[in-house]
């Protein structure tokens, strides 16, 4: 059964009592956000979706049979590379998003998603992945990539954003961060605390290989942009001369193939069940960027394969150095290729890091969002609170 895709229209009103609305962003692929959001919509299976702009195909069915309204952005058929060109439309596209009749929100944003406009009276608790890293962290480097005719626009675009979010944040009951890397952020950009219920895995994709099975070569896993300095792992493959495959399209894939093709294979996105396949046959999986999480280490180490990253990373929080991986203290390549060629990856006990995944498993991210919910909803009905929380499950 296909997901019912709408215009904004009102959240759901059963019985005269007010409900739950689930908010994201928009759901036009299906990353790393959008399992999570996966997860969230699972404890409210009746609660209605809202997003900018929804795609069944691209979302590869996750909300299929689900109730979902979109913004009037979704007239203009945002893809995965329009979607930059669209910045100043999704605060209107959010806030037209309508919730009202709802009694308790619950938004997973990376961007705008926690702008929605709700009831003054409602609870809304946000699942912050980060806050908008173009408006905020990346602002100034998202600019300077720009082409030098749209430099100063989008500055004063970026700068517009940022203070529209800084109003939105205003509006929310409570936040979750989904990592110390993203609480930070939102203390520093919000002036907002936030407690952290760390992302879910679905850890039961994941097997290791036996030993014999595991190949010489690193693997490189995610969206190919600017921010997560893919070429910082390339360029250290090349300096250490090992060989290296690359999971993962976007902006920057051409470019890289174009510069790394003769030493990297490129794989481009591949589906979940060749990535486990990658994941348990890689010696390591390499994270150069500075992650907010990063779920694909989480990944690598339910395959029973180690992780190298960076200690300022949100990698930091899953991956245990020395026991399932290697965290470095310095974001270069040749930080890089000396852990490349000299940790003997092999040594790593796969049992250990497939333990490790075990504690970012769905259920326990679900009983801990769930906690997080009744905190932010108590002091208001007993009963209605009860009834939120009783259709997210125990």
């Amino acid at each position: 059964m296909s997901a019912v895709a709408r215009d904004a229209a009102p959240g759901n009103v059963a019985g005269g009592d007010r409900g739950v609305a689930l908010v994201h962003d928009y759901l036009v692929f299906l990353r790393g956000a959008e399992r999570t959001f996966a997860a969230i919509a699972e404890m409210w299976p009746q609660a209605p979706i809202h997003a900018v702009a929804y795609s069944e195909r691209a979302t590869e069915a996750r909300f299929a049979g689900r109730e979902v309204h979109t913004s009037w952005l979704r007239w203009l058929r945002p893809r995965r590379a329009l979607l930059p060109f669209l910045l100043p439309l999704y605060p209107r596209a959010v806030e037209s998003l309508r919730v009202s009749g709802c009694g308790l929100v619950v938004s997973s944003s990376f961007s705008f998603a926690h702008g929605v406009r709700t009831d003054p009276d409602a609870v809304h608790v946000c699942y912050c992945h980060t806050p908008f890293r173009y408006a905020w962290h990346e602002r100034e480097a998202a600019v300077a990539r720009a082409p030098g005719a749209v430099r100063r626009p989008l500055a004063r675009i970026l700068e517009g954003i940022r203070d529209w979010d800084r109003r939105a944040s205003a509006r929310v009951t409570r936040y979750v961060a989904n990592s110390r890397v993203t609480q930070g952020r939102i203390e520093r950009f919000y002036g907002r605390e936030a407690e952290i219920v760390h992302p879910p895995v679905d850890v039961q994709r994941f097997e290791p290989l036996s030993p014999a099975e595991v190949g010489e070569h690193f693997l490189l896993v995610g969206e190919l942009v600017a921010h997560k300095r893919p070429e910082i792992a390339l360029d250290a493959a090349r300096l250490a001369q090992r060989p290296i495959k690359v999971v993962g399209g976007g902006p920057e894939l051409r470019r890289l193939r174009a510069r790394y093709g003769d030493h990297a294979e490129f794989l481009g996105r591949v589906g979940d069940d060749r990535l486990a396949r990658l994941y348990a046959g890689a010696l390591a999986l390499v994270v150069p960027g500075v992650e907010e999480f990063g779920i694909v280490s989480v990944e690598a180490q339910a395959s029973g394969r180690p992780v190298v990253a960076l200690r300022a990373s949100g990698a930091a929080e899953c991956v245990r150095d020395g026991a399932t991986g290697v965290l470095l203290d310095r974001q270069d390549a040749a930080e890089f290729a000396a852990a490349m060629r000299e940790v003997d990856f092999r040594r790593f006990d796969a049992s250990v890091a497939r333990a490790s995944a075990e504690r970012f498993a769905v259920p326990r991210f679900q009983a801990a969002f769930r906690e997080a919910v009744a905190s932010a909803c108590a002091g208001g009905s007993s009963a209605r609170t009860e009834s939120w929380l009783g259709a997210a499950g125990s």
